[in-house]
């Protein structure tokens, strides 16, 4: 069996924003508040965490959990990785530095921000083990297989986790939605898929741009994270197609 947990499904400015601003979203209705974009995938007793985003400490007292086996960052953008330092109690509660996977360009951007939790620092240890993310590779039970996604100027890793015959993808943070992708994610049993908002945007998908994307991979389960605050919950849940909804804060899904 394969879990995954919505840890936060908001954009970098989380909703609401700053200032209290709702945009179109109900602040009535607990499933439009939003933070920062990140998933705990699980299988086996193994457990994968993929972004630290900066609301992490709060999203890992929300599942209740302590320990992780492993770390994915998908990109270097500050809203998918600069909670690193949360990984400091999982670390100490695992008892060694946490596997932390990604590719090796931003690996080394990040070692230039956290020198001290990849070498240690004045006695204390390194709070992660960094290895480079393959294109394909084994992590616990999990075969993860990676594909490079357009980000505007920039690349983001998308994700395939599969044990046995079942597998979920992972992509956000992307603004095209290419054949490398359509290849990796094609028959994929649920996607967890960004979905800014409704009109485009120059680095992430809007809706339709989302839309088209699982139509051409033939996904007939998603649920739609990365979400600003024009995407309200409710509106959203009456009008996308049968087998796609929106995701929330604490989701778990399982295969």
């Amino acid at each position: 069996m394969i879990k995954v947990r919505i840890l936060g499904c908001g954009t970098s400015s989380g909703v609401p924003r700053i200032g209290n601003d709702w945009g179109q979203c109900d602040p009535a209705n607990p499933r439009n508040a939003r933070t920062r974009s990140s998933i705990l995938v699980s299988g086996d007793d193994y457990r994968l965490l993929v972004d630290t985003s900066p609301d992490l400490r709060h999203q890992l007292l929300a599942a209740q959990l302590s320990t992780i086996n492993a770390c994915i960052w998908t990109h270097d953008h500050a809203d998918h990785c600069h909670g690193l330092d949360d990984l400091r109690q999982l670390a100490h509660n695992g008892g060694g530095p946490i596997l932390s996977y990604a590719r090796q360009d931003v690996l080394d951007r990040l070692h230039q921000r956290f020198r001290y939790a990849f070498d240690g620092n004045f006695g204390y240890p390194p709070l992660i083990e960094a290895q480079p993310l393959l294109d394909t590779q084994r992590m616990g039970p999990f075969t993860v297989t990676a594909v490079e996604m357009p980000h505007g100027p920039v690349r983001a890793s998308g994700l395939r986790f599969t044990i046995g015959d079942k597998s979920i993808g992972y992509a956000t943070d992307f603004s095209e939605f290419t054949d490398d992708m359509v290849a990796l994610f094609t028959g994929v049993d649920l996607f967890v898929i960004d979905a800014l908002r409704r009109h485009p945007h120059p680095t992430h998908p809007h809706l339709a741009m989302t839309l088209a994307g699982l139509d051409r991979c033939g996904v007939s389960r998603a649920v739609l994270v990365h979400m600003d605050n024009t995407m309200d919950y409710d509106d959203l849940v009456g009008e996308l197609p049968g087998g796609i909804e929106p995701g929330f804060d604490g989701q778990e899904l399982w295969l």
